[in-house]
């Protein structure tokens, strides 16, 4: 547990997911993350220069390299500048730490951004739905439909429950904030290069493989939350959450992706993947869950309510084990 004890990592979890449903993240200071992929930018350009003829074998080590480097120094970092706080006084180690922590959440920045897609669906203005939704997916927008859209800002928070809540906390329970970070480097990693085209097929293996591996648990625990969530709301039904996710979830090109975005889909009763548009060019993805009723933007809002819910199990969570243990 680093210079933490289990019961001071679970209130800094605790504290860190208050803070992140109250102020998200903030514009000042410079959000970790944003360092962290400043420099696998700049690593990335020394190791792989645009226009590099390199052999595949080349290219896989160069990006082992990038990634072992990007996660060892993120750790390092962190647990340096944690360790230093604590030695000038034991408060401002635990400052740091939390604030650490919660920079690698953000349910209130999820949260925020569906709902930059969810509101002028509701006003009528598929304009600017198809802005925001660019803003949180890959994909070509010029062209979607409401429905997509929706679609596009229901798989964003249904995914990211896992990579922007539970697996950065499932880490801080282990190691505090030096290992939430060193897993929120691998999944910045891997949105940045772990991508299967022309340039990152090699480059990014690493990163797409390390950020698998290190979301394969937290993802089945999403699962099985997402389930207990749907279980307590209103109108979705938890039993057809887990049916999806037995049904669907290894159709997913991730090992890990298709288990929130599959109970998600199960708990709505809306039918997730299919058709997305890839510049200018159409790829069909596999299609999650069974079509009971039209994906509309009222299923954004339950699914940002399926998302707090989990993050206030978490938060229950470690608060009674606190409780227990201390």
């Amino acid at each position: 547990m680093l210079f933490y004890s289990l019961p001071e990592i679970l209130l800094l979890i605790a504290a860190a997911i208050v803070i992140d449903w109250v102020v998200g993240d903030p514009k000042w200071p410079t959000h970790p993350v944003i360092w962290i992929g400043r420099f696998i930018h700049s690593f990335e350009r020394r190791l792989y220069p645009k226009g590099a003829l390199m052999a595949p074998s080349r290219l896989k080590k160069s990006g082992m390299l990038l990634a072992g480097t990007t996660t060892v120094l993120s750790f390092a970092v962190i647990w340096l500048i944690t360790a230093l706080a604590s030695f000038i006084h034991p408060w401002a180690g635990y400052a740091l730490s939390c604030w650490f922590i919660s920079s690698t959440i953000a349910v209130k920045g999820l949260k925020d951004a569906a709902m930059l897609v969810y509101r002028p669906l509701i006003a009528g203005d598929l304009e600017e739905a198809r802005k925001y939704a660019g803003y949180i997916v890959s994909r070509d927008t010029e062209s979607m439909s409401d429905a997509e859209a929706a679609r596009a800002a229901v798989e964003t928070v249904a995914e990211n429950t896992v990579d922007a809540f539970v697996s950065p906390l499932f880490f801080a329970l282990l190691g505090a904030a030096p290992l939430a970070m060193l897993y929120r480097s691998a999944n910045t990693l891997d949105s940045m290069v772990g991508y299967r085209n022309e340039r990152y097929l090699h480059f990014g293996w690493a990163s797409a493989r390390l950020d698998d591996i290190l979301n394969y648990l937290p993802a089945r625990i999403t699962g099985l939350l997402l389930v207990a969530a749907a279980w307590l709301t209103p109108g979705l039904a938890a039993g057809r959450a887990y049916g999806a996710v037995q049904a669907f979830a290894r159709l997913h090109p991730s090992p890990n992706s298709g288990i929130p975005e599959s109970a998600v889909a199960g708990a709505l009763g809306i039918e997730l993947g299919g058709r997305n548009i890839y510049f200018g060019q159409a790829s069909e993805r596999a299609r999650l869950g069974w079509p009971l009723q039209p994906l509309a933007a009222g299923d954004i809002i339950r699914t940002v309510r399926l998302l707090y819910l989990v993050s206030l199990f978490w938060f229950a969570g470690v608060v009674l084990l606190w409780c227990v243990i201390r």
